[in-house]
This record gives C-alpha cells, structure tokens and sequence, in this order.
C-alpha cells in the first residue's frame, strides 16, 4: 500500500483570511493543504490577491494540493439559464485561481447546496445540464493543467448518492475528470466501505472527516463512527494514490491553537493505522461497519 500524504482543508478557518492562517498552519506540522473558496477567507475573483495568497504558499513551503471551488449559491444543474451561467462563470474563475496557486486537483460539487424537490423528468434535464456544464469546466481546467475533481455529496442533497455523480461522469464528454470522497457523507449515505470501490478507478482525492452517524460533525477521524482501521484498508485494495485532506471544523476559528492539535492529532493517528496496515490483515467489523466492540 501506499503511505498517502495527509493534508489540512483552510476551511477549518474559513472566517478569517487566508492570509492570517497558513504560518500557523505550517507551523503546526502540515505541508499540503487544499484552499478554501469562502469569500470571507480568499476572494478567488481577484487574482492579484490570489497571487500574493501564492506567492506566500511558496514562502512557507507549503503545497495546495487541492482548491475547493465555491459552492453557496451555485447550482451548475439549474433550470434557469441566467443562474446555470453564472454557476459556470463562477467555476471558470475559481479555476483560474486554482491554477494560479498551482493546485493539482479542482474538486467541485456536482449539486447544489440545499434540499429540493423535483419531478423525474426534471431530476435528468438536471442531471444532464450538471454534465454540460462541467464539459465546459474540464476543458479549462485540461488547459490550465488542473485535475477537475468531483465530490460525493450529503444524502439529503440532490445528486447526494454515488450513482448520480458515476452517471453525470459517463454522460460527459470529456476524460478529465476523477473524484473526491467525503467520509463525512459516505457515512451519513450508509454506503462508505462500497462507494470506495465504486469510484476506485476515478478516485484522487480523499476528504476525511468523522460523525456520529446523524449529522456532517467534520470531526477529527478517530473520533466519530467510522472504523478507520478498515476504511483505510478497504483503501489500500482500491490501489489509491492520491492524498488525504483533513476537512475539519474549526469552532469559528476562535480557537486556532486547539483546531490545529486535533488536527495534527487526527494525522498521526492516520498515519499510526497506515503504519500497522503493512504488517496486519483485515479487521474484524460488524455488520453497520462501525467500530467493533468485541
């Protein structure tokens, strides 16, 4: 297997500037890192700030592994073709900052970011707008040389479950494109040691955060329901060869200090199970796949 490199989401400050968390960020022992799009933290749409946000990247030795494009208020499934248009216009200017700070991976949600309720027919000419416009998304992002990269989404959301997403892809006309799991709506989906081998062949990026099983917690891996000890093996089999981002909360950015040790705690113990997996079989789980009590 692969010992995967574990990287910090900004998101965990999403409140405070981009600029006033990556020291701290490194100096709290991470290397890579993947770029929240919050406005509020980095505002993507000028990219004299998102040079200088990159040029001090470079200063700190830090690596973006990855960019989170914006996802409030954006719906590239929409009906209306004023809002589909801006969704697009707002991805094709994320991308451009992504490429800019010399991320590998553009990783995007394929749906929008709240509830609704919709007719079959409606649910394909969604479906099948979703996979128009990220066609236009993966050709720019193919000329920028950044990975497009979609993300599984919250159960409750539309195209929240894995076949949504594996559709929208194989409607598409272009090659360029792979996916992000999020543990965190894996488990919430019931499905998180399936959807592994479900996006095996597409899979780069892995989102890893923990839950009680009710709600999307963000918290430290270890400290929720998922079995990291077979998730992490379950991995292993799928031959995965991208990196982990640790996609935590950040208790509004208040406590700085306090997100970074759990942060830092949840990567050692990542890696303290990819250690042990090279030496040990499978575990023994029950059938909910949660942890085994035995």
């Amino acid at each position: 297997m692969s010992d995967w490199p574990v990287g910090l989401s900004t998101g965990c400050f999403y409140q405070m500037s981009i600029f006033d968390c990556l020291e701290p960020i490194r100096n709290g022992g991470f290397s890579m890192v993947e770029i929240c799009s919050s406005p509020g933290h980095l505002n993507f749409h000028d990219l004299d700030t998102v040079a200088q946000a990159a040029r001090l990247l470079k200063d700190l030795g830090l690596e973006a592994y990855s960019f989170h494009a914006p996802f409030i208020d954006v719906d590239i499934s929409s009906l209306d073709d004023q809002h589909r248009k801006y969704s697009l216009d707002q991805l094709l200017i994320a991308a451009e900052a992504a490429a800019t700070m010399e991320v590998r991976h553009f990783v995007i949600h394929p749906g929008p970011d709240k509830t609704l309720s919709f007719s079959v027919e409606e649910r394909m000419q969604r479906l099948r707008n979703a996979a128009e416009v990220l066609n236009v998304v993966a050709n720019k992002c193919q000329q920028l040389r950044v990975g497009l990269v979609l993300e599984n989404m919250l159960p409750h959301l539309p195209f929240g479950s894995s076949s949504d997403m594996l559709w929208i892809i194989g409607a598409m006309d272009s090659l360029y494109i792979t996916t992000c799991l999020d543990t965190g709506h894996a488990t919430l989906s019931g499905d998180i040691y399936q959807i592994l081998y479900k996006l095996s062949g597409h899979l780069q990026v892995i989102h890893a955060n923990d839950n009680y099983g009710t709600s999307d917690d963000h918290l430290p891996p270890g400290t929720g329901i998922i079995d990291w000890y077979r998730l992490l093996y379950e991995l292993s089999e799928t031959n995965f060869r991208g990196g982990i981002i640790l996609e935590l909360s950040g208790a509004h950015g208040k406590d700085i200090e306090g997100t970074l040790q759990k942060a830092r705690n949840a990567q050692l113990y990542l890696r303290s199970i990819a250690r042990s997996l090279y030496l040990s079989s499978p575990p023994s789980v029950d059938v909910a796949g949660c942890k085994n009590k035995s």
